[in-house]
């Protein structure tokens, strides 16, 4: 394809905008991008847009990104407040990684609405939903997009946002995207994480995928935002009961909409998440502790609307849903 005066081959440069650069967001501009052609370059396949402060401190001095062997500062040619920034700018990108929080993605859908850009520039771009909680589809489905233009991913990479322009990586997981993206689209991205040492994958089961990290979600993070404590805290036997009775619902809730699980076999599951992440700090509980709002609504609260759907009761996922909003002093509907 010709971008720029000069001829690209997609598996060897996509143009990539990370859509909400937090702390994950942040991230995956580093795992896709491709390295500059010096030490002193910058990166130019991808642009973050993110939260002022931020990104701010990324264009001036770098994004740091803490890693188990050592430190790495990042250079990015393209930092982005907004999307007049964007349309100020000479990047065209092919794909768009969506990371904002699940709260956030209605304004998102305003914003693209209303910048035109949907037209333009990104007429044919591939936006990739990488986030939290559930639901998130159906908000997104509002833009009218082609089904082939969207997709949904998740990911099981632990990062803490340090401080505005660093970023720290706490745990390494897998990345799982829907099965339905253009090969030559997923040859970059496996490629690109490959390179760095990360592993994506792409899933024909992704739905069977997304609900198991919704049930490890909807224990460990509304028990850690309460309990202010890191993961380890859910494999404390006074939870025991807490715990278990927070995946049956989910579960029961699960078969409800065509997906089957064992409930054991979740049971063990979100056990093992929290052993292996027990020093890990949350997306929930690093919220509580900054006084934002959480994305309780998309985890316990989907379970909630969906046993409300099907007329069963989930009285724990409802006591732990209760608890965040009234710990976090937003107003129950």
């Amino acid at each position: 394809m010709e971008k720029y005066g000069k001829t690209e081959v997609m598996n060897e440069m996509a143009d990539v905008l990370i859509y909400g650069a937090g702390a994950i967001g942040s991230l995956m501009g580093y795992l896709l991008s491709k390295a500059p052609q010096s030490e002193e370059g910058r990166i130019e396949n991808v642009a973050l847009l993110g939260r002022e402060g931020h990104v701010k401190r990324i264009r001036d001095l770098g994004l740091q990104i803490v890693l188990p062997e050592g430190k790495k500062l990042v250079q990015f040619e393209y930092c982005f407040t907004g999307l007049d920034d964007l349309k100020a700018s000479d990047f065209y990108p092919d794909i768009i990684i969506v990371c904002v929080k699940t709260y956030s993605l209605p304004d998102v859908c305003d914003e693209l609405r209303e910048s035109g850009l949907l037209q333009g520039r990104l007429k044919n771009a591939l936006f990739i939903l990488l986030m939290n909680g559930m639901g998130n589809r159906e908000v997104f489905d509002e833009l009218n997009l082609p089904d082939s233009q969207v997709s949904e991913g998740i990911t099981s990479l632990g990062v803490k946002f340090s401080d505005k322009g660093k970023i720290e990586l706490k745990g390494k997981g897998k990345s799982i995207l829907e099965n339905k993206i253009a090969e030559e689209k997923k040859k970059f991205l496996r490629e690109r994480f490959s390179e760095k040492g990360f592993d994506m994958e792409f899933a024909p089961d992704f739905k069977e995928h997304q609900y198991s990290k919704l049930f490890v979600n909807s224990v460990i993070n509304p028990i850690t935002a309460l309990t202010r404590q890191q993961n380890g805290i859910v494999l404390s036997s006074v939870l025991k009961n807490t715990v278990e009775g927070a995946v049956r619902e989910a579960v029961n809730v699960a078969a409800k909409e065509g997906i089957k699980k064992d409930e054991k076999s979740v049971i063990e599951l979100v056990y093992s998440i929290a052993e292996k992440t027990s020093g890990n700090t949350s997306s929930m509980l690093q919220d509580v502790l900054k006084g934002r709002i959480t994305e309780i609504d998309s985890i316990n609260g989907y379970i909630i609307a969906l046993a409300k759907k099907h007329k069963i009761e989930v009285p724990v996922n409802e006591a732990l849903y209760a608890m965040v909003k009234a710990a976090t002093c937003i107003k129950l509907n």
